[in-house]
């Protein structure tokens, strides 16, 4: 009787574990594969791609606060998602549903939270409170840890920032009109930072009733 292992060719689960590149080729494929099966789906499911009803395009000082958010880092202690559990609910309001991010480039959804989920902010404080916050959020959060952002009151948009970005976002589906396009540059004269930034607080998650 021979004591030789005949090694079994082909297809073999020996080939591919001691063939590394055979190893990657597949790893990647099966990837690619299930990833495909996952997310294509979702661009032809109408929950996901429709925006909820009520729901508008950032204004012009809205969108220059956004900037002025995604600049400042606010991202990396606030998340804009509420998961649908009642712990977060209770907390923070309605769970948050996809429709909700359409005109999103990129959304904010995040799941780092050293600060308080913000999905729901919007009308929740006055504008004031916001203004104080920023410059001092000790000032009405005595335990708050989160920087302060005094030179936002100081700083003032440029009426010209607006209308590219929103040409740009009306290439990639944001609703946008040529007369809210043109209107921008006077909207957001004499406007400050904080101004803006106030504005995007103050919109977030008010379109789902």
């Amino acid at each position: 009787m021979s004591n030789e292992q005949t090694t079994s060719k082909g297809f073999s689960h020996e080939r591919i574990e001691t063939n590394n590149f055979l190893m990657i080729i597949l790893i990647v494929l099966v990837v690619a594969v299930g990833g495909l099966v996952e997310i294509v789906p979702l661009f032809f499911q109408k929950s996901t791609t429709e925006p909820v009803a009520g729901l508008k395009p950032y204004t012009a000082t809205q969108l220059i606060g956004r900037d002025v958010y995604l600049r400042e880092g606010c991202y990396n202690c606030h998340s804009q998602m509420i998961r649908p559990f009642r712990a977060e609910t209770l907390r923070y309001g309605h769970y948050s549903v996809a429709g909700e991010f359409v005109y999103d480039h990129p959304f904010q959804w995040g799941s780092k939270r050293t600060g308080p989920d913000l999905h729901r902010v919007g009308g929740k404080y006055s504008d004031e409170w916001h203004r104080v916050h920023l410059n001092n959020p000790r000032d009405v959060v005595p335990e708050s840890n989160m920087p302060a952002y005094p030179w936002l009151q100081a700083t003032t948009v440029d009426p010209s920032d607006a209308a590219p970005r929103m040409r740009a976002l009306r290439k990639v589906g944001v609703p946008y009109t040529d007369d809210e396009i043109n209107a921008a540059p006077e909207e957001l004269k004499g406007k400050t930072e904080m101004d803006a930034l106030v504005a995007y607080l103050q919109v977030m998650g008010r379109a789902l009733k």
